[in-house]
């Protein structure tokens, strides 16, 4: 977001300066977002079904899995917070005043700083690794897991530093209003890993795809350079410790970083209790994840990306009444896409994934996977609407309030995972079975451990986050239209349930006719007509119970589609 003391050029002003921005603007600002999101999402699971082909749900996977953690988590921390909330605004400003040579000594002070910081940060974990592996991030692998998680890391630690600088060139082009080079930087880094899979995964095996990544992230910054060379960037070697700016940036990041913390921390628990629920434990909840970061991403981060600008010029204007309609207007969207997006992604799970395994999986895989997909389907929706809620304190300048709301979710993220797991029935399990004692009453699934528990929590514990945050604004903002989202939420779940009953008729008639489990093209039509048929149930559903904003939709795409025609 560019951030000055005017409000965005593309919200439009009225006569007594309140913004007008439409529904029909955002309704397609966030549709562009979808598409450009969902390019690197289909190359991402492009990706998945030859990685599954490959490895299935087992060690090697659970591998890279882990050893990508650390090296994520750094890049979050670092990286990510400076550029997402710091950084911009005040670059930004530099530009607003005309003042090139401050903006690009400020740019050169950031750049440095990161890329030294995270320079420093990784030789450590790279001497490291070893001790990290088997002490803090995966307790529960054996000697060769442990050695190959470590090279793994090692590698993918050079994708970090790149990154620490290519994030910053993101923001520098983005206060530019050039946000073209900056969308396509995630396709490349998609890419680069799809590359390394196609390439380098016979050679090198689990290796190519770590080695892809690297050139994904060099991918990612060069994709970058010509808009820096557009805009005559000048870099400066100096660090620029005297610079109150690049402390003020300093001082705007460590909130948001200490809440991104607490996000990183909640998938590092995940990984470590999952690396001691049994061999494929891991890989399973990143598959879970990753499935359901597709409809997630889709819907909840572009839609948050799209009302931040709003909200934060409405918030510089003390516009409160157009506050609560810009948010609670993108809430009501994301509970009309994710609710009908987290029941049909469990409806159509299993189909799912047979289409991206394709034989790769075992019957005990499957289960597992599905276990921590239907769990994190449930996620989309509290996921989404925190996209939108922590947006709407970040445009009043407050990054405390998520930060508190960030860790007391993380509280209950982490108990309920060590509860819901039983990984102290499966560590018992370990002690005893190594006595030489006879355990013939306990179960497969005692053994292995719960791992759609670990999932679950996860999702609980964001839903825990966003009622804080919703209960917060509530009060701070005198209300938050929450009649109306009552009336959307309940409509929605009535929508969805009539959504649900024609995907699980469609299932027993395609089931009754024998036409499962019949080969890919049979699996890609029975998850395509579900998906259509329940999309069109769901609108029809929605019609009647008189949704205006799904009429209005479809109202705004014929009158496109009729101008396009014409």
């Amino acid at each position: 977001m560019t951030a000055t003391n005017m409000p965005p050029a593309d919200i439009p002003l009225s006569d007594d300066g309140k913004m007008k921005r439409s529904t029909r603007q955002l309704a397609w600002s966030t549709l562009i977002v979808m598409v450009a999101f969902g390019i690197a999402k289909a190359i991402s699971l492009g990706q998945t079904v030859i990685i599954a082909q490959v490895f299935g749900v087992g060690t090697e996977w659970d591998t890279y899995v882990t050893a990508n953690r650390l090296p994520e988590q750094i890049f979050t921390l670092i990286s990510g917070g400076a550029l997402a909330f710091a950084f911009i605004p005040i670059f930004s400003g530099y530009l607003a005043k005309d003042d090139k040579s401050g903006a690009w000594h400020l740019a050169s002070h950031v750049i440095n700083t990161i890329f030294t910081t995270t320079l420093l940060v990784s030789a450590v974990a790279f001497i490291a690794a070893p001790w990290l592996v088997q002490n803090i991030v995966a307790p529960g692998f054996d000697a060769a897991a442990v050695e190959q998680t470590v090279g793994l890391m090692r590698i993918l630690l050079v994708s970090t530093l790149i990154f620490s600088v290519s994030g910053i060139c993101m923001g520098i082009l983005q206060s530019h209003n050039h946000f073209l080079l900056p969308a396509l930087a995630p396709i490349m880094f998609d890419v680069g890993i799809l590359l390394g899979v196609v390439f380098l995964l016979q050679p090198f095996g689990v290796t190519g795809i770590a080695l892809g990544a690297v050139l994904g992230a060099a991918l990612h910054l060069g994709i970058q350079i010509p808009g820096l060379i557009h805009y005559r960037a000048r870099w400066l070697p100096e660090l620029g410790f005297k610079d109150p700016m690049l402390w003020q940036v300093i001082r705007l990041m460590l909130p948001r970083v200490a809440g991104l913390g607490a996000f990183q921390l909640n998938m590092l628990i995940m990984t470590n209790i999952g690396s001691r629920l049994g061999v494929g434990a891991v890989s399973a909840l990143d598959w879970g994840w990753r499935l359901m970061q597709i409809p997630q991403t889709l819907v909840g981060t572009a839609m948050g990306i799209v009302i931040f600008p709003t909200l934060a010029a409405l918030s510089a204007l003390g516009d409160a009444a157009g506050k609560r309609n810009a948010m609670s207007g993108a809430l009501k969207f994301i509970l009309i896409a994710s609710i009908p997006s987290a029941i049909g992604l469990i409806l159509v799970g299993r189909p799912l994934l047979k289409l991206l395994e394709r034989g790769a999986f075992d019957a005990s895989a499957s289960a597992l996977v599905f276990a921590t997909l239907q769990a994190f389907s449930l996620g989309i929706i509290a996921h989404s609407l925190l996209e939108i809620v922590a947006r709407s304190f970040y445009a009043d300048k407050d990054t405390l309030t998520p930060l508190w709301a960030a860790l007391i979710g993380a509280a209950v993220n982490v108990g309920l995972a060590f509860a819901l797991s039983d990984v102290a029935r499966v560590e018992s399990y370990g002690v005893l079975n190594t006595a030489g004692m006879q355990l013939p009453n306990l179960t497969f699934a005692s053994v292995k451990g719960n791992v759609g528990g670990v999932a679950l929590a996860n999702t609980i514990g964001t839903a825990v986050e966003v009622g804080i945050l919703m209960w917060i604004l509530r009060r701070r903002w005198h209300g938050i239209n929450e009649n109306e989202l009552a009336q959307t939420l309940l409509k929605t779940l009535a929508a969805s349930l009539v959504m649900a009953l024609v995907v699980i008729g469609i299932e027993f008639w395609w089931t009754m006719l024998g036409l499962a489990d019949r080969g890919l093209l049979f699996t890609v039509a029975q998850i395509g007509i579900q998906a259509l048929a329940g999309a069109f149930a769901f609108v029809m559903a929605a019609l009647l119970l008189r949704m205006t904003e799904v009429r209005d939709m479809l109202l705004m795409f014929l009158r496109r589609r009729s101008a396009a025609i014409i």
